[in-house]
């Protein structure tokens, strides 16, 4: 018996209109800053995984290409990649280039760097993504901004879409650095409350 769908089912639609979005107009990157602040919120605030496990658009997608449309090799992801010193490891390298983004964008804001119209895929490669800037009513530093966190949006889809073709569907979620965040939220709150 089939279940019947929940309107939370549905935010794949969200994760692939946002990369759509970015591709005619950068400035919907900062649309992106809802899947960063929405996980840590239900962490704190519930002490649970619960946008990993029903919210998250990202994952859905990765379910829907690579399950129903079979695009997925189905295999076990490797146990190095489940291990915390690769989770924890990706994570500490994602904030460093997260971080290194902020910089760029700040000596924008500052008007001490150029505005950047490129979207660097994988930490790597540059690729021209002028066509998706059409100016702004604020500072360049903005469009920075949204140039650098559409490359983390993009690049981290890459990566999942990667590890779905290769493993089972949602391999992604094994490694991706917001879910390793939420975890350790997770387990600071709950041994708080266990210790009260």
């Amino acid at each position: 018996m089939k279940t019947k769908k929940k309107w939370y089912d549905y935010l794949w639609i969200f994760s692939l209109t946002y990369l759509i979005l970015g591709f005619f107009n950068i400035l919907f990157a900062w649309l992106g800053l809802l899947c960063f602040f929405i996980p840590l919120i239900i962490a704190v605030a519930k002490g649970s995984k619960a946008y990993c496990n029903r919210y998250c658009g990202r994952g859905q997608l990765f379910a829907l290409v690579g399950g129903r449309f079979g695009l997925s090799r189905k295999r076990d992801i490797p146990k190095w990649m489940k291990s915390g010193f690769f989770r924890y490891g990706f994570l500490t390298f994602f904030f460093v280039m997260f971080f290194l983004m902020l910089w760029n964008t700040y000596l924008v804001f500052a008007g001490t760097k150029e505005l950047d119209m490129a979207v660097t895929l994988l930490w790597t490669f540059k690729l021209p993504w002028h066509w998706a800037y059409h100016g702004t009513l604020f500072s360049e530093g903005v469009a920075q901004f949204a140039f650098g966190f559409y490359s983390v949006m993009l690049t981290s889809t890459v990566l999942g879409f990667v590890t779905m073709l290769l493993f089972k569907p949602r391999s992604w979620c094994v490694y991706c650095p917001m879910g390793t965040m939420t975890q350790l939220i997770c387990k600071a709150k709950n041994a708080a409350s266990s210790q009260k």
